[in-house]
């Protein structure tokens, strides 16, 4: 599971970085499924990070990787 969440980050970073932002892998816990991210530059202080966390990287976590149930930023 840890390889195939890096792995979607690899994706999603892009568009990240397109905002002048990124994001930050800091655990995956296989057991329940979180996956904890930090997200850095414009997207750490974005209005609507959040928005962006759930609607946007959890999505594509859960339909990427088996066993993801939750993105959550640390």
């Amino acid at each position: 599971m840890q390889q195939q969440v890096e792995e979607t980050i690899e994706v999603i970073r892009p568009a990240l970085q397109a905002d002048g932002g990124d994001i930050v892998l800091q655990e995956v816990d296989e057991a329940t499924g979180i996956v904890k991210v930090t997200l850095v530059g414009a997207c750490g202080t974005c209005p609507a990070s959040d928005q962006t966390l759930k609607a946007g990287i959890e999505r594509i976590m859960r339909d990427r990787v088996d066993g993801v149930t939750e993105v959550v930023a640390v």
